[in-house]
């Protein structure tokens, strides 16, 4: 049985990384019309289970659900209607208006606000820190790991960001790699490797020569960017989880990003029941 309604309500969502994708891939099998909105080269670690991915390719499937990469807002609007998610071009919300969501959800995560605001749509949602319940937007979704994730916050902030990603295994900072230099980067392995730790992982071809980019931990290497990206010194590239039987993990929706998904569908939810 349909829930009546839900197809006529058009949620839009900032960005297109494994968060923002887990979101969309709820709501999406939820029966909401999505739209998510991306910048012209995304980073994404996680790019097997990020809808970030059609940006390049055109298209991207995860888990069932496809993602279409739409040239105008009109071709998002019209993909959306018609129960095809896509992903449009357009960090700056150029399209607000011509797609005019009822629900906004900024799953950006970049610890701050890039310009969402409350008067946006009829219900904006943001994920994690940054952003104020009741002042810039009407929900916050906590997005710390531990008792409070996925947390709905309707007055105040989320939990501020630590800067240390959360504990895998008893591995935490020293599992995420950042570039060490500037330049193209190119990939001596890929995601859902098994590799050793001092295992050289890519390398960043820069004005001085090659530096090699190293694994920190043992494991599987849950995340990298793409083969060819311009990386800035300091950028996140690579993400390893200490688990050696976890490789399907790269292909599948985390944890989080389903808690996360699953609390912006009850925000959802409980806003258009009147309940909040």
């Amino acid at each position: 049985m349909k829930i009546s309604g839900l197809e006529n309500t058009l949620i839009l969502i900032r960005g297109a990384g494994d968060m923002a994708t887990g979101t969309a891939w709820v709501l999406h099998k939820a029966g909401f019309p999505v739209i998510m909105l991306e910048i012209p080269n995304p980073s994404a670690i996680r790019r097997r289970v990020a809808f970030s991915e059609a940006i390049f390719d055109r298209t991207f499937t995860l888990e069932g659900v496809s993602c279409l990469l739409a040239k105008t807002p009109e071709e998002s609007k019209h993909f959306a209607m018609n129960g095809q998610l896509s992903v449009l071009i357009d960090p700056e919300l150029k399209s607000l208006e011509a797609i005019r969501p009822v629900i906004l959800v900024d799953a950006i995560l970049a610890k701050r606000n890039l310009g969402t605001r409350k008067d946006m749509a009829d219900f904006v949602i943001a994920l994690g820190p940054g952003f104020t319940a009741g002042h810039d937007v009407h929900c916050v979704i906590e997005t710390m790991r531990g008792h409070s994730l996925g947390r709905l916050i309707y007055d105040g902030t989320a939990m501020a960001n630590t800067g240390i990603p959360g504990q895998i295994a008893g591995a935490g900072k020293e599992r995420v790699i950042h570039a060490p230099a500037a330049g193209k980067l190119t990939l001596k392995h890929d995601i859902g490797d098994i590799v050793d730790k001092e295992t050289i992982l890519a390398v960043i071809d820069t004005s001085e020569g090659p530096v090699p980019v190293k694994a920190t931990i043992s494991g599987v290497l849950r995340g990298i960017i793409r083969n060819g990206f311009i990386v800035s010194k300091g950028l996140k590239i690579a993400d390893i989880d200490p688990r050696l039987t976890e490789q399907k993990n790269c292909y599948t929706i985390s944890d989080k990003s389903r808690t996360i998904g699953g609390s912006v569908l009850t925000a959802v939810m409980t806003y258009l029941s009147g309940r909040q």
